[in-house]
């Protein structure tokens, strides 16, 4: 069985309010302390690694003038906060990567993939085909060229799949669609059990949650395309789970503060 190594790399920071994104509306009555004024959640990538292979899910967000321009206005990424930067510093050379999966194409988990000169790009069909071809509501969230720029993944070659599909031995893709049309998620063996890297199927823990008082199984986010599949989502994701905290999530902001204590899941 593969046992794999899963390094959480944060590649920047974007302010979002909780009540607009974290907490659906209809919940907000039953949570304590939900935040008016806007929070910053981190921008999350796992570089997975283990039986030969390195497996990076997702590639981060963009330089802060690009993400303060056309996404979150205050979004920041720090001097050496990009996904190649950060390689470099734990001696992980870009060409040494062998996938690249994402869990989406949205802006913020799609940039610097210039650096990947080897790498295999892999996604959702749905979700390659709605990155190409999105609503105009969501120009921003896949860069259209409406906006006057290139996308991060033009001119890349995509390798698209659907249903649950085995990458290598011990890291499987599910789809979890309902934040955008083919997200999915990745689950991974490790020496400490299966994980799940949940990408934006959730943006807090809270989220699989339940509430009981008014009959919920799960804490629904506010930020979807589609919120029924959302709901299954966050339903399968939590039953597929060992537990909760074995769900890594791409901005959730406990993770990101356990990084420093924390900085290898599974080994």
């Amino acid at each position: 069985m593969a046992n794999f190594t899963i390094r959480p790399i944060n590649t920047g920071f974007v302010p979002t309010y909780p009540k607009q994104y974290h907490y659906h509306h209809s919940v907000h009555a039953y949570i304590e302390g939900i935040k008016d004024e806007k929070e910053p959640l981190p921008v999350l990538t796992f570089l997975l690694e283990g039986n030969g292979y390195r497996i990076l899910v997702d590639a981060g967000m963009c330089w802060t003038e690009r993400a303060n321009k056309y996404h979150h206005p205050g979004s920041w990424q720090a001097p050496g906060e990009a996904i190649f930067e950060q390689l470099e510093k734990i001696n992980i050379p870009c060409d040494s990567i062998n996938y690249v999966i994402f869990t989406h194409m949205h802006w913020d988990h799609t940039f610097y993939l210039d650096h990947f000169t080897k790498a295999i790009f892999i996604a959702h069909e749905r979700e390659y085909a709605f990155a190409l071809d999105p609503i105009p509501l969501y120009y921003k969230s896949y860069e259209h060229p409406f906006l006057g720029i290139t996308r991060p993944f033009e001119g890349k070659k995509i390798d698209t799949i659907q249903g649950e599909t085995e990458i290598v031995e011990g890291v499987r893709c599910f789809e979890s669609f309902g934040h955008s049309p083919g997200h999915m998620s990745i689950e991974v063996d490790t020496l400490n059990g299966r994980y799940i890297c949940g990408g934006d199927s959730a943006f807090r823990l809270r989220n699989f949650e339940p509430i009981p008082e008014i009959g919920y199984t799960v804490t629904p986010p506010a930020r979807f395309a589609d919120i029924i599949e959302t709901w299954k989502s966050l339903e399968i994701t939590k039953e597929r789970a060992e537990s909760i905290d074995h769900i890594l999530l791409s901005h959730e902001t406990s993770l990101y503060e356990s990084l420093s204590a924390r900085p290898i899941i599974g080994a």
